[in-house]
């Protein structure tokens, strides 16, 4: 047919062809991800129209001829499905593939690698749109092998990453999500980049974390063009959720509570609204009561379902902490009725959070208060240093074993002995010395190196520092006198041997 069709026509046929499959409009892709939402309200409980949203999945199912999705809606809704339906769904797509098929022929005989490309890309985008998830991918994978542009590498990796998003396949997800940083590292354009945040931020935000997605998503704002993954509205929800765990006060108010794109928006959600503000304004009473609202969001959301009472728990601490940092002491009661809250609710609250080291606080039952813990900066960073001394040196003198094993091969063992006059790493004296005095002091017989003109060594003024440390005298030196004293320019193996 091809053959037969005058040169002009031909040609215009073909850049038609190449518009319709190459260029993915998002609008249009909208129903994919939509469909996915559907399905998964189909069996929430919390779904006041199940029929209505059934009829919505049919007509879908009808209108692309998906045989699969058809027989996914008749297996949640527990229905026999019709097989003259079915049966004319496959029809149709077979009539579609073989169209295809004879298209692919007359590519590989009488066209190009682009023309051919083209065709296995539209083959591909049926086999996903009637959501045959096997086949989908396997012909997306001989596209890509048959693909040489980035751009286009890119649209292919962002199907997979939608057949992804679909059904929560976090492994295909991750495995695509790597492939496109790795093609836009060679050269993707400005537009893809914004769009690959937004498609990676919706996988992070599916295994809850919320912090690398805020990141991503509050990128994506002002640059939003994924509306084949959810709506401009949808996308300002996932924002304010994932920012007010991941964002202190000082950076929720400059990119959340003040930003025009999010204000633009937030008015036509007022519960997410009431939900942002109030926490900022230390409104907690109506905080809590937007919470309510917005765990049915989280909970009709398929991405976040799973996690909702984890971050039912994990909104109410960052009220809690955002409350108790203003007060040395506070009276239950007072703060239960702040909260909106009874004092025994709250009570309970409060100690399962507190046992688990979460809140820095303890309750007084007797009198009814609230006290909090204020934490002694340098005597935390003292006793972060000395730790992460001590586990140094152990993995110091794992490494000096094997440094000496491979001296004692290469020079004989009775040599290697003799050259040894300090004590063994790892040695029972060794571990007795370690235990005894602490890492500051088991720093002392480190040798080598220059000395100052007075005779001093040049590593000296360092112990010094770091013993003055270790008994307390100054706790903020320790971190910098322990990294000079380690990075003095005297190598590694030297290091080990003279400990």
């Amino acid at each position: 047919l091809d053959i037969a069709m005058a040169p002009a026509e031909k040609a215009a046929a073909m850049q038609a062809r190449v518009a319709t499959s190459d260029v993915d409009d998002p609008l249009t892709e909208q129903w994919y991800l939509a469909t996915a939402q559907d399905m998964y309200a189909l069996t929430y409980r919390g779904n006041t129209d199940p029929a209505a949203t059934k009829a919505k999945i049919l007509a879908t199912a009808t209108e692309r001829h998906a045989a699969p999705l058809y027989r996914a809606l008749c297996e949640a809704t527990e229905q026999m499905p019709d097989a003259s339906a079915v049966k004319g769904m496959e029809e149709v797509v077979a009539a579609k593939l073989k169209t295809l098929e004879e298209e692919r022929a007359n590519a590989l005989e009488n066209e190009g690698e682009s023309e051919l490309r083209s065709v296995l890309y539209q083959r591909a985008r049926l086999h996903m749109h009637i959501l045959d998830k096997p086949a989908a991918l396997a012909a997306f994978d001989e596209t890509y092998a048959k693909t040489v542009p980035i751009g286009q590498k890119l649209d292919v990796v962002f199907c997979k990453l939608r057949i992804g998003l679909y059904d929560l396949d976090h492994v295909l997800l991750k495995e695509n999500i790597a492939k496109a940083k790795e093609l836009l590292d060679q050269g993707g354009d400005w537009e893809r980049r914004n769009r690959l945040k937004v498609y990676e931020a919706m996988y992070l935000v599916s295994v809850r974390q919320f912090e690398q997605a805020a990141t991503l998503l509050l990128d994506s704002v002002a640059t939003f063009t994924a509306t084949e993954v959810c709506s401009y509205e949808r996308f300002i929800l996932y924002v304010v959720i994932a920012a007010q765990l991941a964002l202190d006060r000082p950076t929720m108010k400059s990119k959340v509570v003040d930003a025009p794109e999010i204000l633009a928006v937030i008015g036509n959600m007022p519960h997410i609204e009431s939900f942002l503000n109030s926490l900022y304004n230390c409104e907690y009473h109506k905080f809590m009561q937007a919470l309510v609202l917005v765990m049915e969001d989280i909970s009709a959301d398929r991405y976040m379902a799973r996690h909702a009472r984890q971050y039912f728990l994990e909104c109410r601490l960052v009220a809690y902490k955002q409350f108790l940092e203003s007060y040395s002491s506070v009276r239950l009661d007072s703060m239960a009725a702040t909260f909106g809250l009874s004092a025994d609710f709250l009570d309970k609250e409060l100690s399962m959070y507190i046992a688990s080291g979460r809140l820095r606080c303890k309750i007084d039952k007797v009198a009814g208060v609230i006290v909090t813990k204020r934490l002694n900066v340098k005597n935390t960073k003292y006793q972060a240093t000395i730790k992460e001394g001590d586990l140094l040196l152990n993995r110091i003198q794992k490494l000096s074993r094997v440094i000496n094993v491979e001296r004692a091969r290469a020079h004989g063992w009775g040599g290697f002995l003799r050259e040894r006059p300090c004590v063994e790493p790892g040695s029972r004296a060794a571990d007795r010395r370690l235990g005894q005095r602490g890492f500051a002091e088991a720093l002392e017989p480190i040798g080598g190196g220059s000395t100052t003109p007075d005779g001093e060594h040049a590593h000296a003024p360092y112990r010094r520092e770091l013993r003055a440390a270790h008994n307390g005298e100054d706790a903020s030196s320790a971190a910098a006198a322990l990294s000079v004293l380690l990075s003095l320019g005297r190598s590694a193996a030297h290091l080990i041997i003279n400990i």
